[in-house]
C-alpha cells in the first residue's frame, strides 16, 4: 500500500492541491464535504460493510444526527471535530478527521475510506495531505493518531507519512466483544528539518 508515496515530500501536496500517486495515475484531494455526500459518509458511522473491521463500533446514530447537524452549520470543519472529503478520480471515497486535544496544540487525526478505495496507497497519501493542511493553516506542534494493534496497514500508512510509532495503549478500543491494544503515533511540527516548513519540503 505505501510504495507509491513519498516519506515526507509535504511540497508536492501543499495543501488543497491535488495529487496523482506515482505508478497507478490515481488523483487524491482533500476538500470540504458536499451536502450530496453527507448521508453516504455517514455509512462510515454505522453500516459496518462501508467502516470495515476497524471502525466498526455499533449503530452509532446519535452521531450520526450530531454531524448532520453541524454539517448545516459549519460545513464540519469547526473547533470541534472537523471532517474533509477525499476525493479520489472526482469520486468521494472517505474522508480524513482531526479534533484539539485537551490543553495542547495537539491534533488527534483520524482517517475512514469506502472499501474499493482501500490497499492502494489513497489512505497514506490523503493523511500526508492532512498533515500538510494542519501544518500549514494552524499553529498545531503535535499530530497524533491512533489504531489498533492489528490494523498493520494503517500503521504502515501513518509510518510512510513520517510518524512515529510511540507506544502501545493497552485495552483502549471496545469492539467486537473485546477490549482491544492500540498504538499511538504521533509527528512534530520540530520533525521536519530545522528551518522548512511542510510547502518547502520537496
Amino acid at each position: 500500500m505505501t510504495a507509491h508515496i513519498r516519506h515526507l515530500e509535504f511540497g508536492d501536496g501543499r495543501s488543497g492541491r491535488a495529487v496523482r500517486l506515482p505508478g497507478v495515475g490515481t488523483v487524491v484531494k482533500l476538500r470540504p464535504i458536499e451536502e450530496p455526500e453527507v448521508t453516504q459518509l455517514l455509512r462510515l458511522l454505522w453500516d459496518p460493510e462501508a467502516s470495515g473491521e476497524f471502525e466498526s463500533f455499533g449503530f452509532r446514530m446519535d452521531k450520526v444526527s450530531h454531524l448532520e447537524r453541524r454539517w448545516r452549520e459549519d460545513r464540519l470543519i469547526g473547533d470541534d471535530a472537523s471532517f474533509l472529503a477525499v476525493e479520489v478520480d472526482g469520486t468521494c471515497a472517505g474522508w480524513v478527521t482531526w479534533h484539539p486535544t485537551a490543553n495542547s496544540l495537539t491534533f488527534e487525526i483520524g482517517i475512514a475510506l469506502f472499501p474499493e478505495h482501500r490497499g492502494q496507497g489513497v489512505g497514506t497519501e490523503a493523511q500526508r495531505q492532512l498533515a500538510v493542511y494542519l501544518f500549514d493553516t494552524t499553529p498545531v506542534h503535535r499530530l497524533q493518531a491512533g489504531t489498533e494493534v492489528d490494523n498493520v496497514a494503517e500503521q504502515k500508512s501513518l509510518e510512510a507519512v513520517g510518524f512515529q510509532r510511540e507506544g502501545v495503549l493497552r485495552g483502549v478500543h471496545f469492539r467486537a466483544g473485546q477490549w482491544r491494544d492500540g498504538v499511538m503515533y504521533g509527528l512534530l511540527r520540530d520533525d521536519l528539518p530545522q528551518g522548512e516548513s511542510p510547502d518547502q519540503r520537496q
